[in-house]
């Protein structure tokens, strides 16, 4: 799915990650606003992310839980994700994600948490 919505990392480190995806007209649902499953796939591969940037390599880190904010209408701009972990066991990673327009980063598109679990 990262392919279809040309989902692109911006920046990552152990501080956390920056995600994007690029406007795209075929994403726009009824009303102008972009999908919500785009908005959460771009959400949930932030934390993907930033858990990589931390642990290295865990491919078999999974999304445990992800609960998302629809705060307000994206506007018609690349979508952007700041990714960072709130906190890291052995077990788990919780994360947290604001969610914004390209160029708004006051003003929160969506506010997303969400655990992943981490193999043993």
């Amino acid at each position: 799915m990262a392919e279809d919505i040309d989902l692109r990392i911006d920046r990552l480190d152990v501080q956390g990650a920056r995600a994007r995806v690029p406007y795209q007209g075929k994403l726009v649902r009824p009303g102008g606003t972009l999908s919500g499953p785009t908005i959460m796939a771009l959400a949930d591969a932030a934390m993907y992310a930033v858990v990589l940037g931390r642990l290295g390599r865990v491919e078999m880190a999974v999304t445990a839980n992800l609960n998302i904010n629809f705060l307000s209408k994206p506007a018609a701009l690349d979508l952007l994700a700041e990714a960072r972990i709130l906190r890291l066991s052995r077990r788990q990673a919780v994360c947290e994600v604001g969610i914004f327009s390209a160029g708004a980063e006051d003003e929160l598109v969506a506010h997303v948490t969400g655990t992943y679990a981490l193999p043993l």
